[in-house]
């Protein structure tokens, strides 16, 4: 699976941001019609973001778009539009049941089937976000093979839940935790919450890494500034190759000899330990790190 180390954000009715968006070298660029648009500007996204998905060269960027809430009454105009211009995602937001992943598989796989495009090829991520969503997690986490990534969406939830949003997040841990954990059974990407102080850059960097140590894979950003942060702090450094690298060699050998647990460093190393390589492997060829 793609890098997803950050998650930027841009207006869908905004021309001159989409376009600055694709010079930063983000993992991941969203043009947004949710949010990040007022409702009286909704058909100018509509419009705009498929003109900018079929002329602009985002580079390596994964290009993404964001519908509004299934139920909304919005959703069908936004995929429709989203998917004239072929993106390599599409993002749901508010999602509390599998049922509005179901819905917009369906109307991707359709599309996909007319223009001749690779069934699948167009994939899914979710922001989880409110009460309902995380208590459905299993749910939501198992609906669609589309689905790629589940996105832990803390204010909104903060709002629905009737908590107060602190720097340390204890409010929302629960929840943040239980993504990661369901996104991880369910071999799915988790992507953390938005730091939503983007001028705090020591901030930003603090919470990426406590996600990066909680297992997640990338984080949310919503300012050029973040994007190199985040990408930073998801990336496994040097010593954390070099360490996975010889324990996955380690493991081979001794698995050769007929021996399970084994010793480095001083360490007992055992089948909960090389996971943990893998994973660390995982990360570091996703951001080009290994081969």
């Amino acid at each position: 699976m793609r890098a997803r180390r950050a998650v930027l954000y841009m207006p869908g009715d905004d021309e001159r941001k989409i376009r600055k968006a694709t010079t930063l070298d983000a993992d991941c660029v969203c043009l947004d019609m949710e949010d990040g648009v007022a409702l009286s500007r909704k058909d100018e996204a509509r419009g705009l973001i498929p003109e900018m998905l079929r002329e602009l060269d985002f580079g390596r960027s994964e290009r993404l778009a964001r519908i509004n809430p299934v139920g909304s009454g919005m959703e069908a105009d936004d995929l429709r539009a989203a998917l004239e211009g072929r993106p390599d995602g599409i993002v749901i937001p508010k999602v509390e049941t599998g049922d509005a992943i179901r819905w917009a598989s369906a109307q991707i796989g359709e599309r996909e089937r007319a223009m001749g495009w690779p069934h699948g090829g167009i994939c899914i991520i979710v922001l989880v976000e409110t009460a309902l969503g995380i208590v459905n997690l299993k749910e939501i986490a198992g609906s669609d093979p589309r689905l790629q990534a589940l996105i832990f969406g803390a204010e909104d939830l903060a709002g629905d839940i009737g908590a107060v949003r602190t720097r340390e997040a204890w409010e929302v841990f629960y929840a943040r935790s239980a993504v990661v954990t369901h996104a991880a059974a369910f071999d799915l990407q988790a992507i953390d919450m938005v730091y939503i102080d983007y001028k705090d850059g020591e901030g930003m960097v603090r919470e990426a890494q406590e996600a990066a140590r909680m297992g997640y894979a990338g984080k949310q950003v919503i300012h050029p500034n973040q994007i190199a942060p985040a990408q930073e702090a998801f990336t496994p450094d040097d010593a954390a190759i070099a360490h996975a690298l010889r324990v996955m060699n380690a493991m081979r050998e001794h698995q050769a000899a007929g021996k399970g647990a084994f010793s480095l460093d001083g360490k007992m190393i055992d089948m909960p330990l090389v996971k943990a390589a893998e994973r660390v492997l995982a990360r570091a060829r996703a951001a080009g790190r290994v081969d």
